[in-house]
């Protein structure tokens, strides 16, 4: 049995042995937040905001940033958010016959729309103290190799609070390697977004990745475990499995939950993160009778 499958096995195993805690591999700051309010976007906005080539988590409005004494740096360019509350109406209904109005209290929604810049879009304004974030990074040479040995490999940055692939632009964002609590960690993040990246449709091409999907649908959970099971395969040819294989599986666990705990699919995912695994390796498919494609 080769690398992919003894990594799947010991994954299955895992999963059989009930509940595992997911930890994230890497510091939160907090998540974007409003410099001002210093109160975090949520929904849509965490998204949008979390998934930028930024590092600094602060964001303002043209408004905000010169109420502060700053002013927005030539040529940037702002992004929206959406901001939404319910708000009391008072609304005239007839009670009877005589045409008589009584006025009743309900509730409406009210949408607006914001244009905010990050902090580092801004020039003039002192950011907010955070805590200093100590964690010297080593890099891992076999994990390095096989993300230079990628063919065709998007853009990786690195920055912001949040890991994602982005189909559209085709780039791996990452936040900042010090950020990480170990190098096994940033590398097995990497290997998943990498994964990812290659269901794009120049690449391998997968429906969960070319197709539009929405948030924790079947395609998009679906494709969740091919890039978490892919990511494991990785590890174990990096060497590093042993350090990162009970948070993929707690990762992978996460979403055969969304997927109401069908362990078929978990296979099937593992022989799509070999194809992936195998194009990014820049060898030649090979078919282990232990993995259903």
């Amino acid at each position: 049995m080769n690398v992919y499958g003894i990594v799947t096995s010991k994954i299955m195993e895992l999963l059989e042995q009930g509940e595992i805690p997911w930890r994230k591999p890497w510091k939160c700051n907090g998540g974007a937040r409003n410099l001002i309010s210093k109160k975090q976007y949520r929904g849509i906005n965490s998204f949008l905001l979390n998934c930028s080539p930024y590092s600094s988590p602060y964001w303002l409005t043209f408004k905000q940033a010169r109420d502060k004494g700053g002013h927005i740096l030539r040529g940037e360019r702002s992004t929206l958010v959406v901001f939404w509350k319910w708000i009391n109406t008072v609304k005239e209904e007839n009670t009877d016959s005589t045409g008589e109005q009584d006025s009743k209290l309900t509730k409406v929604p009210m949408l607006r729309y914001y244009q905010v810049f990050n902090l580092e879009q801004t020039e003039g304004i002192t950011a907010p103290a955070e805590e200093e974030v100590i964690n010297p990074f080593t890099p891992i040479e076999t994990a390095e190799q096989i993300i230079e040995s990628m063919q065709n490999r998007p853009e990786i940055q690195y920055g912001g609070d949040r890991a994602c692939y982005s189909p559209i632009l085709d780039y791996v964002r990452i936040p900042n390697r010090e950020t990480f609590h170990s190098p096994e960690g940033l590398y097995s993040t990497i290997f998943h977004e990498l994964i990812h990246a290659t269901g794009h449709e120049n690449r391998v091409g997968r429906k969960g990745i070319t197709d539009l999907t929405y948030f924790g649908s079947h395609e998009y959970s679906q494709e969740e475990l091919v890039a978490e099971f892919g990511a494991s395969m990785l590890a174990g040819i990096a060497g590093i499995e042993q350090q990162t294989i009970e948070n993929q599986a707690a990762y992978i666990q996460g979403w055969l939950r969304v997927l109401k705990g069908d362990k078929k699919l978990a296979i099937i995912a593992a022989g799509q993160a070999q194809k992936a695994c195998d194009y990014i390796l820049n060898i030649e498919e090979e078919h282990d009778p232990a993995i259903t494609n």
